[in-house]
């Protein structure tokens, strides 16, 4: 009987489910987890930040429709981590992140004091589809199931499974089976009711005013096609959510982007009829109610979602269906294709062709930005130009942020948490706050890959001090010129890396009255090699007596 570490399950688990990347930041509390994926074959894609290992897990669901899977370490890792699993359980994205905690003997609750503990489980739990910790080594199997059975199941979602570190890394000699997916969760969408199909049919073929409203649901079933023949079908315009803008391709003569407010609420409030598909019509959408959209009681509404708790939440329905979206738009497709002979298509083209010209009139009236070359540039310019030089299947991300006032500080830093969030000295610089930052730089995660080089070969790293880049796994870092960096943002910036040059480069920072960023090269051995970094490792261990 083999020796097998509760990382090593689930990476098995992840590789049956066909897996191809993991996103997250590598850490010993789960090094026998990604050393497994690692093995495996599996790509670890290292941000420099956990919230973006969720983001990108998030967008490579989306993108790719397969399940997207994101790890942090326990603690700080798990805390950094929460932002994006809060945005990607709100778009709803297929995302499963694995995370780490402390030993079972010190929290769920914890015992008080605990370094870098809480209540992951709890906190995630709260928004995220599922989210539980792993008791005990012979449960890793059955919750790993769990959490893809759940990852698979109704809305796509966050799905959290937090795995102690000593369940993690603790090699058990066990044999633990890997079972197919087919073995313990669905494989095929869940199809629609022939019932259903056909009264939804017959509604939208006897209205006057037909209209579709998409959301997300048409992404991540892949229903593209299927929206796009059962809009021709109607000649009906198509609305969507913010989330499922481009699902029909906003060149169609029967889209209405969302950009055309007032052609959006036009079209709600005159349809009699209108099929939701995919979409939770939420506070973006208007709840679905007036004066954005017409009287429930003067409009016949279909609701398409898979998950069954959203249907008739914000605006009662005609006809619930519970089904993929795709699977479902299919087999409507088939039956409206079949009654366009009984459809007034003829007044539908025309309110289609009222719509396109109040579309085309604001089109102008926008484009008239496009006139001003003043500098600095209108900011239209940039969304105009993009159109025309990137493809029209590139990816549009479209962001916001805020900025908040500080204290001034000095603050000295790696330069692997510098690249958390860099983009900050510009919040600085706008802010007018007196801040430097001395980024120690050394291109590597130190302590991460110091932990990593006596697990992988300890006698050589005794002797050598250090192993090359390919006898550690995802440690290293490519270089970013922290200085010069923050003189694009505004900043003074500063690269020093004999110390003779330190202290007159601090001086020229403080005396600059504004934000600055000093890049400090450092050896990267002897920066690894900290002192008193034995106690700080003894420190995770277990007190020794009462």
């Amino acid at each position: 009987m083999s020796e097998t570490s509760g990382g090593e399950v689930l990476a098995r688990m992840l590789k049956a489910e066909g897996v191809e990347k993991v996103f997250g930041i590598i850490d010993g509390t789960y090094f026998g987890f990604y050393s497994s994926l690692h093995n495996l074959g599996i790509e670890i894609v290292t941000p420099r930040h956990e919230t973006c290992a969720a983001h990108m897990a998030g967008a490579y669901a989306r993108v790719t429709g397969r399940l997207g899977v994101c790890m942090a370490s326990n603690g700080p890792g798990v805390a950094n981590l929460l932002p994006g699993l809060v945005v990607e359980q709100a778009e709803g994205n297929r995302v499963l992140a694995i995370t780490s905690c402390r030993r079972p003997q010190i929290m769920y609750p914890d015992r008080g004091g605990s370094y870098q503990c809480f209540d992951q489980s709890g906190v995630i739990g709260r928004f995220a589809k599922w989210s539980h910790a792993v008791p005990s080594f012979d449960r890793v199997a059955e919750m790993g199931r769990m959490a893809l059975r759940e990852s698979f199941e109704g809305r796509p979602g966050v799905v959290h499974l937090d795995v102690p570190e000593n369940i993690m890394n603790g090699k058990v000699k066990a044999e633990v089976p890997v079972w197919a997916p087919h073995q313990y969760r669905r494989m095929s969408p869940v199809p629609p009711l022939a019932e259903q199909v056909e009264r939804a049919a017959e509604l939208l073929a006897a209205a006057g005013a037909p209209m579709i409203h998409a959301g997300s649901g048409i992404i991540h079933s892949g229903a593209y096609d299927e929206l796009r023949r059962v809009a021709e079908a109607l000649h009906a315009p198509v609305t969507t959510s913010w989330a499922a803008r481009g699902v029909l391709a906003e060149t169609s003569e029967l889209a209405v982007p969302m950009i055309y407010v007032k052609q959006n609420h036009e079209v709600r409030n005159e349809a009699d009829a209108v099929l939701i598909v995919g979409s939770r019509l939420g506070e973006t959408d208007w709840w679905g109610k007036p004066p954005y959209w017409r009287r429930a009681s003067e409009q016949k509404t279909i609701q398409v979602d898979i998950d069954g708790h959203i249907i008739g939440a914000n605006k009662p329905v005609e006809l619930a269906v519970v089904a993929d979206a795709k699977l479902f738009l299919a087999a409507l497709a088939e039956k409206l294709e079949a009654l366009r002979g009984r459809m007034n298509l003829d007044e539908r083209k025309r309110r289609m062709a009222k719509y396109r010209d109040a579309m085309k009139a604001e089109r102008a009236k926008l484009d008239e930005k496009l006139e001003d070359r003043s500098v600095p540039m209108n900011p239209a310019h940039i969304a105009h130009v993009c159109q025309q030089l990137f493809p029209d299947d590139a990816i549009l991300v479209a962001d916001g942020g805020n900025a908040h006032p500080d204290k001034p500080v000095c603050c000295i830093i790696g330069d692997g948490a510098m690249g958390f969030h860099p983009q900050e000295v510009e919040t600085a610089v706008r802010n007018r706050m007196r801040v430097v930052y001395l980024v120690v730089c050394d291109k590597q995660w130190g302590m991460v890959k110091m932990n990593q080089q006596f697990t992988l070969k300890p006698l050589k790293t005794l002797i050598f001090k250090s192993l090359g880049p390919d006898e550690t796994i995802k440690a290293d870092l490519g270089e970013i010129a922290f200085d010069k960096l923050a003189q694009s943002m505004g900043a003074h910036g500063e690269r020093v890396s004999d110390p003779a040059q330190l202290k007159p480069a601090i001086e020229r920072s403080l005396a600059a009255g504004g934000p600055a960023v000093i890049h400090v090269d450092v050896d990267p051995v002897k920066h690894m090699w900290a002192p008193g970094l034995m106690h700080f490792k003894d420190m995770h261990l277990e007190p020794k007596g009462k």
